[in-house]
């Protein structure tokens, strides 16, 4: 097998781990997928096509702050046994003053990424979804760390407020449950007739806050190599004016792109991940607030 290279490793730029902003994570996950395959050779596939990115991202060169990539994480063995790898992995970065960048596999890697910044940061942390489901069921298929469940267990285990973008597939349960606990959302009907996005996330929400980005939020149109697309879902520069609008508004502990499911042939998925990944540490690299302001 080929190595991987590094993000964006095409074009010049600082990658020493001690001295990069970006910590880039590949987490090739892939133990409760429930429909389509392939997540686990999603953060291969973007850091292949992150080559073709351009370092100048159209406002300014987040490479410039430094990206550096670590060494894959293994994801062979029980689930526990890989989020405390990826929890480790996610320490580390934010104890060299680095922003961790998760890239899945499926959304469970999320939980190890939590886990870890609600140990290291000593303040109040939300969760910004950017999701097609609500991923909050209790258990799916016998598993309770499924990839649709992965909310319901941050929120269980870790006590940390959740806000919703762009969901347009939950069951009945999910519903009531987003309800009773005060969950917020943004819904993807919600945001086509223009209710509530003035505003984004509410006023009493965390200060600093952990962005997870699925890929399926997207409609498929922009990306299609998920394993469930659901139309209706967020265009491209919807999408990256409501990250904007979050990280105007918060300071950001880490952020992660899950649930690429490359198709062979399919480039313009695989690169439109990368250059969501890219657009989000751009828009970080303008609207950085300090952890500690």
């Amino acid at each position: 097998m080929s190595s991987i290279p590094d993000f964006i490793e095409s074009e010049k730029g600082n990658r020493q781990a001690d001295k990069s902003l970006f910590h880039v994570i590949p987490a090739p996950l892939e133990a409760s997928v429930s429909y389509g395959s392939g997540t686990a050779d999603g953060p291969r596939a973007i850091l292949e096509a992150s080559q073709q990115l351009e370092a100048w991202d159209g406002e300014s060169v987040p490479l410039e702050s430094g990206i550096h990539t670590t060494a894959t994480v293994d994801c062979t063995g029980n689930i526990q046994q890989v989020l405390s790898r990826i929890e480790a992995r996610v320490e580390k970065s934010i104890s060299m003053g680095a922003i961790p960048v998760l890239l899945g596999g499926e959304h469970t890697v999320t939980l190890g990424a939590l886990r870890a910044i609600s140990s290291k940061i000593k303040q109040p942390i939300g969760i910004v979804q950017f999701d097609a489901h609500a991923d909050l069921r209790d258990e799916y298929q016998g598993e309770r760390f499924s990839h649709a469940c992965v909310m319901k267990r941050a929120m269980d285990e870790l006590n940390l407020p959740l806000f919703q973008i762009g969901v347009r597939a939950i069951s009945r349960e999910e519903h009531e449950l987003r309800s009773s606990i005060g969950v917020g959302y943004l819904d993807a009907g919600m945001l086509y007739q223009n209710k509530g996005r003035d505003m984004v996330l509410p006023l009493d929400f965390p200060d600093i806050i952990y962005l997870s980005f699925d890929v399926d939020g997207l409609d498929p149109s922009v990306i299609r190599a998920t394993g469930t697309p659901v139309p209706g879902g967020l265009g491209w520069y919807d999408a990256l004016w409501l990250i904007e609008k979050c990280l105007c508004q918060r300071s950001l502990a880490g952020f992660d792109v899950v649930e690429l499911a490359p198709i062979p042939g399919d480039h313009g998925s695989d690169f439109a991940a990368a250059q969501l990944v890219y657009s989000i540490m751009g828009m970080i690299q303008r609207n950085r607030h300090s952890l500690n302001d």
